[in-house]
Formats: C-alpha cells, structure tokens, sequence
C-alpha cells in the first residue's frame, strides 16, 4: 500500500485532483467529509463542539452551521485551535479505520486541506501539492463558490503559505492550467504511484 497525502490551498483545485485521482483506480480518504460526518447530529464530535462554541453554532433542525462556525474560528486563532482539537483526533481515527480497509497494492489518498499547518507530511509516503497563484484562488473562491473577497483573503490567510506548503511536497502539480493538462498530468502522476506501490510490496513466498 502506498500512502500519499494530498493537500493544497483552498481554491487552489485540490477536489478537482482527487476526483481525477479516483478516476484513475485511487482509494480516496477524505478528511474533509470526514470532519462533516464526525459532527453530524447525534455525534459525540458535535456535542462536544456545542459545549465549546454554544448553540448559536446549531441550526434550526439541530446540525452544524458550518459557515457561521466557520466565520467565528477564522477571525480567532484561538478559537480555531479549540475546534481543530476537537475535530482532528476525531478525523485521524476514522482515516486510519479506512485506511486499514485498504489492499495491500492499492494507493491510497489522503485529502487532507490542513496537511502543511498540522505538520502531517511526515505520515505519508509521498504529499502531493496542488498549487495555484493566490490570484487564481481569489478568483476561484469569489467566482464558484461565492464568497466575498473578504472571506476568502480571510480563508487563504488562515492557512499555511504557498511557500510552506512548497516544502514538504515531494510532487507539486500546477494547477494554473486547463482542465485537459491538469487531467494528463494527473495521468502521469498516478502512472509513477502504481509504480511505487507495486515496488513497495513485500515479496512473494
């Protein structure tokens, strides 16, 4: 099995990769749904989210405001260290139940948004980094998913830099390219992590 972690700014079009990836026979984890599944309603995760933040972070039919949540914990370090602490070991249990469900010649993929800033890179065989120009994040978070341009220089600034994330990659795909070139290159990547995996088997008896 071979362990890769993918991670990316967000806007920089890192759900678009691991989509591909999947496309191409990747077993996907992914740390965003995850963390949605692990606060749903009825989950220790949620309430021990209430007791922290209070129920103004609830909706009406009792789940997460996770945009009214969002808006409170990106405007305060502090209170973004509280939620990660909640939901990161929360996130870490369920990816390694998934993960050992795995085949032993599949690669799995870890898509993982806060891989730079959590200091995870060092659990993976290989990271890979989707990398965009801040310019086309900006473009992409106002543009698709309808953010002000506030919010979203508030949502890029919360995460670690471009520069940061640079380092620990061990494949960088741009993601300044159209969509055709993003899928050829994406095709290319997965060619060389079957090769990896398969050269990481133990061997038969």
């Amino acid at each position: 099995m071979l362990k890769v972690g993918l991670t990316g700014g967000i806007g920089a079009g890192k759900s678009e990769v691991s989509r591909l990836l999947v496309e191409c026979g990747a077993v996907l984890i992914d740390a965003d749904r995850i963390a949605r599944e692990v606060v749903a309603p009825g989950t220790p995760g949620l309430a021990s989210v209430v007791a922290a933040f209070g129920t103004d972070v609830l909706t009406a039919d009792g789940s997460l405001d996770r945009p009214g949540l969002g808006s409170i914990v990106f405007a305060d370090p502090e209170k973004l260290a509280v939620l990660n602490s909640i939901v990161h070991p929360l996130v870490g249990a369920r990816s390694h139940e998934l993960e050992t469900a795995a085949a032993e010649d599949d690669v799995v993929v870890h898509d993982v948004p806060l891989l730079a800033e959590n200091g995870l890179a060092p659990l993976y065989d290989v990271v890979i980094v989707v990398d965009a120009s801040p310019e086309t994040q900006l473009d992409r978070l106002v543009r698709l998913r309808g953010m002000t341009e506030g919010d979203a220089r508030a949502r890029m600034a919360a995460q670690a830099t471009r520069e940061k994330r640079l380092e620990i990659a061990d494949i960088v795909i741009d993601n300044d390219v159209p969509l055709d070139d993003l899928r050829e290159r994406v095709r290319e990547i997965w060619a060389d992590l079957v090769r990896r995996a398969h050269a990481s088997e133990p061997p038969q008896e």
